[in-house]
């Protein structure tokens, strides 16, 4: 009877440990539906690379929940002051996708300039521009240093009309099923909007998943032909201001940012690939609180060090 008493007293507590990996199982259930609303969407042009929103990975969302309650910025992001998406493309044909209101669209300042970018490479590419000295030096100047009067040039050469259409067809890296993503409605100076994005009434808007896109497409080749996707990286390379996630990653000299960042009040944005040891992944963040730089900045380092573990051990103590 004592033996039966005892197997008696533990049933509860298995109870238990079922109970919390059923709702373990239903965290991830949740998740996973989330980016079902929207999988069928973006699948991408060739058949190889999936869709970022068929992408996601359990133990990647895991870990980057982790990480954003230890740095107490859990309740950012449930106050929709923080999104932030992360692609792992080590193997760029199966990637791991984790994302915090991955799809919320928010104002994002000189980030979508990597739009006029696009803009302008597509124009290139379709012999409607032509890439000499000055508009590489231009285009380069605009992401490397956020030049507010490059980016207005470029955006007028490529047209204001022509950059939307771009945006919102070809690869749609703005596109309504997903609330939005990538938008330049406005010149980067004191003019005012010509034309907000539809949903939110934004003048430069992104969410995290499209522009976390955005490096995808470029990386897998998707958006433009061999030379001008390593002219379009290059210009991405080199970043020229040290700040948010280039500032967290000064620990890391091995690693190698391609980066456009944004600031305005107390927006503040910040998108990369980033390559180290092997491995290569994805972070974007978007934040609206005065303190986002310093969040981005901290926020990178544990990511990287989850990404790329072998850097862990050798990384600089700065």
């Amino acid at each position: 009877m004592a033996r039966q008493s005892e197997v008696m007293y533990q049933n509860p507590v298995k109870s238990d440990s079922i109970r919390g990996n059923m709702c373990l199982l239903l965290k991830y259930f949740v998740c996973f539906l989330s980016f079902l609303m929207s999988a069928p969407l973006l699948a991408d042009g060739l058949d190889r690379f999936p869709s970022l929103w068929e992408s996601f990975d359990p133990q990647l969302q895991d870990q980057l929940d982790s990480t954003l309650a230890d740095l107490e910025l859990d309740t950012a992001v449930r106050s929709r002051q923080l999104s932030v998406a992360l692609v792992d493309i080590t193997d760029p044909e199966e990637p791991r996708v984790a994302s915090a209101n991955g799809d919320e669209m928010l104002y994002a300042a000189s980030l979508p300039k990597i739009a006029i970018l696009l803009g302008a490479f597509v124009e290139i590419e379709q012999g409607n521009m032509v890439l000499d000295q000055d508009t590489r030096a231009s285009l380069t100047r605009m992401i490397r240093n956020s030049s507010n009067a490059d980016a207005t040039l470029m955006l007028n050469r490529v047209g204001k009309d022509r950059l939307l259409e771009i945006l919102q067809s070809d690869h749609k890296l703005y596109d309504p099923r997903v609330n939005g993503g990538l938008w330049v409605g406005k010149e980067y100076g004191k003019s005012p909007a010509y034309r907000r994005d539809p949903l939110h009434n934004l003048s430069h808007g992104a969410t995290a998943m499209q522009a976390a896109r955005f490096y995808y497409l470029l990386e897998t080749g998707q958006l433009l032909d061999q030379e001008l996707t390593a002219e379009m990286k290059e210009m991405l390379g080199d970043p020229g201001i040290n700040h948010k996630f280039v500032k967290g990653l000064a620990g890391y000299p091995d690693a190698k940012i391609f980066r456009k960042s944004g600031s305005w009040s107390r927006w503040h944005a910040d998108s990369a690939l980033v390559e180290a040891d092997g491995h290569k992944y994805i972070v974007v963040a978007l934040a609206e609180n005065p303190e986002g730089g310093q969040w981005l900045a901290s926020l990178i380092k544990p990511i990287h060090a989850h990404m790329v573990p072998a850097r862990l051990a050798r990384a600089s103590n700065y």
